[in-house]
């Protein structure tokens, strides 16, 4: 399985876009500030929207798709799965 997922910061104004075999292991990475990086400078810890492929190229390809959205499509999208925008971290580690 390979994943999508979207970060944001606490106060939502800041979205990292990031793919990966191991959702649960890279956010945790990312939420210890094991990366240096984008993601660490900016506080990048709440998980708002991921979304779950059969294979590594297709999550890759919607990576970059996404990647060239506008923040108000972006928006749109969390907003459907997670209208609250609340860390999805607990959720996906149970």
């Amino acid at each position: 399985m390979s994943y999508i997922y979207i970060l944001t910061n606490p106060t939502n104004k800041v979205l990292y876009i990031g793919v990966t075999n191991n959702l649960v292991r890279r956010i945790y990475e990312h939420k210890q500030k094991m990366l240096e990086g984008f993601s660490s400078r900016y506080n990048l810890t709440k998980l708002v929207y991921y979304e779950q492929f059969d294979d590594i190229a297709k999550a890759i390809a919607q990576e970059k798709v996404l990647k060239e959205w506008r923040r108000s499509w972006k928006e749109c999208l969390i907003n459907k799965l997670n209208p609250a925008w609340r860390d999805l971290y607990d959720e996906i580690c149970f």
